[in-house]
């Protein structure tokens, strides 16, 4: 072993990230057949209670590669084509030209050119992500809002283009997702929560892993607070929220021990086969919701670990909660941190997010999780 993991280090790790300002947070690390598992802070800063590590946790869009997997799976099966046009699936979705110039695999990738719905579903976030003319009161108007996923890509096939069909770089964008999830249901004649449930998350035996039916977690969890970016202040629990405003593309509920499970038998080419795992982890560039250029595969991006070597993964936000799921290549070394606190970043005149003692923190933690 190169660089066992070393315990003391990371539950110093884990417990600077809460003193620098995170209410709770909790993580698993795996290296082979040694586990670390550890936990900082409240789940519930009125009470006190602490957070544990096998808590129940919002994991926001790392559902992406449990959807992605799916669509995979489909197109083993022969029902789903990478390279079809998503207008010869669903003509009335994406009508026209753009549905025979966008293909599955430019949805999988975010390469489609579609815009994200949610500043049109959330008028709030209108200028998102020019975050400083946004506020939060779009959080608390549809915190029980059911919506319609044909609605909200509607929104998104509707709004200007942020870039033409497999241009490069991509823009990240919920739409793409939400009509994968159209899809899914298309070719499977069942829902996407139940095709994704018995294919996906029974067939890698994950106990606490589940998409939600209604605004609740089941099951021990932390309350979720969230910030956004100091306008609300104290920031506010959001752990009831009813998650149809991303559906199956970002709402699933996990725990870090499922997340590693789940990712290990990924990339072990036991959720789907080798030559789609390898399409997975073909990647292009792509410009995140935080505006970062990263490389994106089909639902997997990867992250160089402090050793050089190459880990794949997602991360995941909610509105209060955070979560990031990486594992290297070989499957051996693991890391899965869930946080209980998003945009806890003040922004400047100009509106960009100023850096926080949390951001440092967390960097280190993730550093001594992947020091391989």
């Amino acid at each position: 072993m190169k660089n066992p993991l070393d315990f003391a280090a990371l539950d110093a790790a884990i417990e600077n990230v809460h003193r620098a300002g995170m209410p709770g947070l909790f993580a698993e690390v795996r290296d082979g057949d040694r586990v670390w598992r550890g936990a900082a802070g409240v789940a519930d800063v009125a009470t006190g209670r602490p957070v544990c590590a096998d808590m129940r946790h919002r994991v926001g869009s790392i559902t992406k590669t449990f959807t992605a997997a799916a669509v995979l799976q489909q197109v083993e099966s022969g029902r789903i084509g990478l390279d079809v046009p998503i207008g010869r699936y669903l003509p009335k979705l994406v009508p026209g030209e753009r549905g025979a110039a966008i293909t599955v695999r430019m949805l999988l990738d975010h390469t489609s050119g579609l815009a994200e719905y949610l500043p049109y579903a959330y008028p709030s976030l209108k200028a998102f992500p020019a975050l400083a003319d946004t506020g939060p009161q779009s959080l608390d108007d549809h915190r029980f809002t059911r919506f319609d996923p044909t609605e909200l890509i509607g929104m998104g096939v509707a709004a200007p283009a942020v870039g033409t069909p497999g241009g490069r770089p991509g823009v990240y964008s919920n739409t793409n997702y939400l009509l994968l999830v159209e899809l899914l249901e298309q070719v499977t004649g069942t829902t996407a929560e139940q095709y994704i449930t018995r294919n996906v998350i029974e067939r890698a035996g994950l106990q606490d892993t589940r998409l939600p039916a209604g605004p609740y977690v089941d099951g021990p969890h932390s309350q979720l607070y969230e910030a956004w970016f100091g306008m609300i202040d104290p920031p506010r629990d959001y752990s009831v929220y009813d998650m149809s405003w991303v559906g199956p593309s970002a709402s699933l509920i996990s725990t870090v021990a499922d997340l590693n499970r789940f990712y290990g038998l990924l990339l072990a080419g036991e959720i789907v086969g080798p030559s789609s795992l390898a399409q997975m982890q073909r990647t292009v560039p792509v410009v995140s919701q935080e505006g970062r250029t990263i490389d994106y595969g089909l639902g997997l991006h990867p992250m160089e670990g402090p050793g050089r070597s190459t880990y794949w993964g997602h991360g995941g936000t909610v509105w209060g909660g955070g979560t990031l799921a990486m594992t290297r290549a070989d499957g051996a070394r693991q890391m899965a941190v869930a946080v209980n606190l998003q945009r806890w970043n003040s922004l400047d005149s100009s509106g960009t997010p100023q850096p926080h003692p949390i951001d440092d923190a967390l960097a280190t933690l993730y550093r001594l999780a992947m020091d391989d």
